[in-house]
Formats: structure tokens, C-alpha cells, sequence
């Protein structure tokens, strides 16, 4: 069964009570559940990991890579302006990725319309909530039935 991988940056462990207005009412742990249940679905092995540690972050890129992992949805969230290190990393394991927001980062603050991941994901979902990681997840199965 073809593995994913969903990163979750910083913050959003925080999901359900952060900003609900512009993150949702659904916690992470919902999220989770809801792309477990729909990647099994769609025949994907979906595992999931959160960390508020650039570095955490980049380790579980690296070890996806180890892993065998077929393809990675990331919402790199506040790293997505700012990490070199996570790019590089996405970039090292030749995995392909689809970068997810919660909110649609091009109606807010100027800074949050830069990502350092765009350039050379798959493709980018946002301003869908939650399911724009089911929308990933579909892609991905898509793709891995033309691959």
C-alpha cells in the first residue's frame, strides 16, 4: 500500500481553539483521523506527525525518505515564509509533495503570501480548511494511478 506522509508545522496542534474564525472549529486530531479513514479509502497508507520543532520536522522528512514514503502533503504553517532547512530537506528525499493551508494564505498579511515550498510542490491547496487535506490526498491517489 502506498505510504503518505502529512507534516503539520507549528501551531497547529492548537487547532480548535487557534483562531477558529480562520482556522476551523476541527482540532488536529480530527484532521488525522479524518485522513487516515479517507487515505485507507483510497488505498493509501496515511501516517501523520506534528511538530513545533523545525528540526523535528526536518528529521521526519529525512526518515520518511528512509521509510519508503510515496509522497508527502505538508502544511509547513508559519515555516512556509521562512524555512531554508525544511525546503532543503523536501528537496534532499526526492519525495513529491503538496503544500496545504487552512486559510487562504493570499487574502491575508503580505508576508504569509511568500512560501519557500510552491516553487517545487506538486501543487499548492488553499483556503479550503480541513479539506484541502482530503483534496490532497486525492491528488495523490490520482497521481500514484498514473504513475
Amino acid at each position: 500500500m502506498p505510504q503518505v506522509l502529512i507534516l503539520h508545522g507549528p501551531n497547529l496542534n492548537l487547532l480548535g481553539t487557534r483562531e477558529p474564525d480562520v482556522y476551523g472549529q476541527q482540532t488536529l486530531a480530527d484532521i488525522d483521523a479524518d485522513c487516515l479513514s479517507h487515505g485507507q479509502a483510497l488505498g493509501l497508507d496515511v501516517v501523520s506527525f506534528q511538530s513545533n520543532s523545525e528540526g523535528s520536522l526536518v528529521d521526519r522528512v529525512q526518515q520518511a525518505a528512509a521509510d519508503g514514503a510515496d509522497w508527502i502533503v505538508i502544511n509547513p504553517a508559519a515555516y512556509t515564509h521562512t524555512s531554508v532547512a525544511l525546503r532543503d530537506a523536501l528537496l534532499g528525499t526526492a519525495i513529491p509533495f503538496i503544500e496545504v493551508h487552512l486559510s487562504n494564505v493570499h487574502a491575508r498579511e503580505e508576508f504569509r503570501q511568500t512560501s519557500y515550498f510552491s516553487d517545487r510542490a506538486v501543487g499548492v491547496i488553499c483556503g479550503f480548511g480541513a479539506q484541502g487535506y482530503r483534496m490532497a490526498l486525492d491528488v495523490v491517489a490520482a497521481q500514484l494511478k498514473t504513475d
